[in-house]
């Protein structure tokens, strides 16, 4: 048992009226009072999701039991505490009691509510600018190797031209039918490259953007799915949160997104290194509340999981799927990824992924406008 912890005792809570509560609410760091025993009085709502923990569960908690293996930190709480000085930690790793473990900054803040010694922690996530840095990393080197490739299609595209228009006029010229079968095998490959050109190059059509109900697409491309699979050892299992408000979306376009992960879930579950009979594909939707997207900070978020149990990615892979040309299958031309990636950041939102053997998931972000907004 730490110093000064006591489970038994009662634990007065702190009351914020509705304007302060309000600002503490919509504030992107976790905000949490404590006791002179650092016992939790109040969380905001940063503070609950980082934490994962609700108000009503934490109001009679000791901070030890909500940070686990954390006795040098609570030991350096109680010394700011004592000394009534602040204290910052930079790039601390806190585990919470499901296990997960959080990087974060947090600082502890001393201080007297109406004669009592109180205690402010305010935790800062790292997760934001972890994952606004890899995002703004991968957008910077995906627009440069778009740039490229669009140069290199448009070198391409040109000499294709001409060897098929060259290949037309020779079949006009050809009075023999089994010499133009060779001509058209020309035609045709120029054909199937000059598409293959148009998709690596992608779209340059704006969105036509409206409110669009995200279950409405996921099911669209469940249905699309089903059929392709029809027959296979492979399930599509569904867990919507129907409180998700319409998102501002092309819903051609984020159909096409979600199309390409689908696909390549179950293309993945075709493969030889499946050590199960089933295969599960997972199509999962929440909400989430008060995040931030790129440096945008948003009040709801839709998040669309997509969850197979095939063999994984390869770990030397993983940084590199979204990239055009880049694929884990021999037939694969490693262009899905790349365009859902580039439809999801036209959207303004965030596409990742983890993976491991038996379970790989790929979460897309989406910003839900305010109401009117």
């Amino acid at each position: 048992m730490y110093p000064g912890q006591n489970h038994h005792r009662e634990v007065v809570t702190v009351t914020l009226d509705n304007p302060h509560k309000r600002l503490l609410d919509n504030q992107k760091t976790g905000v949490v009072v404590m006791d002179k025993d650092l016992h939790l009085l109040y969380l905001n709502v940063a503070a609950q999701n980082l934490l994962e923990i609700s108000v009503r569960k934490a109001s009679k908690l000791f901070i030890g039991d909500v940070l686990i293996k954390a006795a040098q930190d609570i030991a350096e709480m109680q010394t700011a505490l004592t000394n009534s000085n602040s204290f910052t930690k930079r790039q601390a790793q806190l585990q919470l009691m499901h296990g997960k473990i959080v990087d974060a900054d947090y600082t502890i803040t001393p201080f007297e509510e109406d004669g009592e010694p109180r205690v402010l922690l305010e935790i800062t996530s790292l997760e934001h600018s972890y994952r606004i840095s890899r995002e703004e990393s991968l957008n910077s080197a995906h627009a440069t190797t778009r740039e490229l490739v669009r140069g290199l299609a448009h070198e391409i595209k040109n000499p294709l031209g001409g060897i098929r228009g060259a290949a037309q006029l020779l079949a006009a010229e050809l009075n023999n039918e089994d010499l133009k079968d060779y001509t058209n095998v020309i035609i045709e490959e120029a054909d199937r490259l000059h598409q293959l050109v148009d998709r690596l190059i992608g779209s340059r059509q704006p969105l036509t953007m409206r409110p669009t109900n995200i279950h409405e697409v996921l099911e669209r491309v469940r249905s699309l799915v089903q059929a392709e699979i029809s027959g296979n050892s492979i399930d599509l299992i569904t867990d919507y949160d129907p409180s998700i408000p319409p998102v501002l979306a092309d819903s051609s376009q984020l159909i096409q997104a979600m199309l390409n992960i689908i696909r390549n879930a179950t293309q993945a579950l075709f493969s030889p290194k499946v050590e199960h009979s089933l295969g599960c594909i997972y199509l999962r939707t929440r909400i989430i509340r008060n995040a931030t997207l790129g440096a945008k900070f948003h009040r709801l978020i839709a998040s669309i999981k997509i969850i197979d149990n095939g063999p994984g990615i390869k770990p030397d892979m993983i940084d590199s799927i979204f990239y055009p040309m880049i694929s884990g299958r021999a037939e694969g031309t490693g262009l899905g990824l790349s365009i859902t990636h580039s439809i999801i950041n036209q959207h303004k939102g965030l596409i990742e992924c983890q993976s491991r053997p038996g379970a790989t998931c790929f979460t897309v972000l989406l910003p839900i406008a305010p109401p009117g907004g």
